[in-house]
């Protein structure tokens, strides 16, 4: 057979290699929840998803975040995933093509007896040899469908990395608004404290003036007590809120960045923009996500089918054969060239092929499950903040009025028991009932900046300065 002949064979398979694909044509699956979110407004046309920069207006929690991005280790955690990720990846790829090796040894030799009869085996030798082993010809697309889902768990992780980042803004800037509300509640605690204490003393002078009862003097102890316990109780929480904000962090707080935390002005926006269309939250990272996870176990699939199919592989090399080390560089040597094609085929193997095919099927129907709850978990999450940003307006507005009316009759019950007019039940009742409030109406304003986050964590995508440049 002439060598044009003989490497013909190869390269009709070079062309060949890739021409079947096994695995599922993919199609995207359709959206299991309906094509319209539930938005008061329905002529609101945007549809853009948010940035965190459209969210967070106070400068000292972007200061914040912008570290708590630089800083956190649960974040660098997940960024080591990525690059995981991403090296498999590349080793991946390196299946797709021929791994080129070089080798070289040197022998030198010679028989104890010059009337050895094997005396050949005892001489002095040397090769060289560059060649390819085992390179698999990809008929049946194993090794792409391979590559593919490697592909696709890289881009999946990556899209895991944006999640966990929005999340981690988001969790921010919770802790930072639940700190400005535990402070308001605070402060409400001491300032009521003071009152109640000033209350105390009053009712300490009627009651020695003989115009006052026990019970009243008791009931003005008490109140007196409950509120200095709240406070200390609320001193704690801030602790608390301070704490989970380090950790969040990744670092110790500039100095002085919590001093002017408050709920007013609000550091969140609190007027979001919300488009009618649910096709926005396939574009959130942890639905990506999902659907990355989903494709590559389609291409595993493919992998799995490609088994069935005989496994063709080259080998060969091109290489020199002398004698003595010394033969080398005089040119007293023999060149040649070697090609193996080899084949394997499948016969028996106790279903093992069928297990794996059946597992990559599995795998594919609960990706498939899971990208589906994730679009129906998010769908749920902004109908949920929806919900809220449509009442609590309302809401906001009663607990102000109902803030007010209750401490002008906490001031009209202290002035009728100073008069005699009533007992310290009353004035009890009243400022009870006007602590009540106020608490609420920093609770209701504490929701109001957690519901416009809750739409940030729903809406939210990431874009790395990197992808903007």
């Amino acid at each position: 057979m002439s060598r044009q002949n003989f490497l013909a064979a190869p390269l009709s398979a070079l062309v060949l290699t890739g021409c079947v694909n096994l695995a599922p044509d993919y199609e995207r699956p359709v959206s299991p929840v309906p094509m319209d979110l539930p938005v008061s407004d329905v002529n609101a046309a945007t549809n853009a998803p948010l940035g965190w920069q459209d969210v967070i207006e106070s400068d000292d929690l972007k200061t914040l975040i912008t570290l708590a991005l630089d800083q956190n280790r649960d974040l660098r955690s997940v960024a080591a995933t990525v690059a995981v990720a991403r090296a498999n990846l590349v080793t991946s790829r390196a299946g797709l093509w021929p791994v080129i090796s070089g080798s070289a040894s040197a022998q030198a030799g010679d028989t104890f007896r010059t009337d050895d009869t094997y005396g050949s085996s005892f001489s002095d030798s040397t090769s060289a040899q560059l060649g390819v082993s085992a390179w698999e010809l990809d008929f049946f697309g194993r090794v792409r469908n391979t590559n593919e889902a490697a592909l696709q768990t890289y881009l999946a992780s990556a899209e895991g990395e944006r999640a966990a980042k929005i999340s981690l803004v988001a969790s921010v800037a919770e802790t930072w608004l639940q700190l400005a509300a535990d402070q308001e509640l605070l402060k409400l605690a001491r300032q009521t404290a003071t009152s109640q204490k000033e209350s105390l003393e009053l009712t300490q002078a009627l009651f020695d003036a003989g115009t006052a009862s026990e019970i009243d003097l008791r009931r003005a102890s008490a109140s007196v007590a409950q509120a200095q316990a709240q406070a200390a109780e609320f001193e704690a929480t801030v602790r608390r809120d301070l704490n989970t904000l380090r950790y969040l962090v990744g670092a110790d707080l500039p100095a002085g960045i919590t001093a002017d935390v408050g709920l007013a002005p609000s550091p969140v926006r609190l007027d979001l923009p919300v488009g009618q269309s649910s096709a926005v939250l396939l574009m959130r990272p942890d639905v990506i996500q999902t659907e990355r996870t989903l494709m590559a176990a389609n291409a595993n699939i493919g992998a799995a089918r490609a088994a069935y199919f005989p496994n063709v592989s080259l080998s060969g090399g091109a290489g020199l054969v002398g004698g003595g080390l010394s033969d080398l560089f005089d040119g007293d040597y023999a060149t040649g060239w070697t090609f193996t094609p080899s084949v394997q085929v499948p016969i028996f193997d106790f279903g093992s092929r069928r297990g794996n095919l059946d597992a990559a099927r599995a795998s594919a129907d609960a990706a498939l499950a899971t990208y589906e709850s994730t679009i129906q978990q998010a769908f749920r999450e902004v109908a949920n903040a929806l919900a809220v940003s449509d009442t609590i307006t309302d809401r906001l507005s009663a607990l102000e009025q109902l803030s007010e009316d209750t401490g002008v009759t906490l001031n009209l019950s202290q002035e009728r028991f100073k008069s005699g007019l009533d007992d310290y039940l009353t004035v009890l009742d009243a400022q009870r009932e006007s602590y009540d409030a106020q608490q609420q109406l920093i609770l209701a304003r504490l929701d109001h900046g957690l519901n416009s986050l809750a739409l940030y964590r729903a809406l939210a995508v990431w874009n790395d300065p990197a992808d903007e440049s």
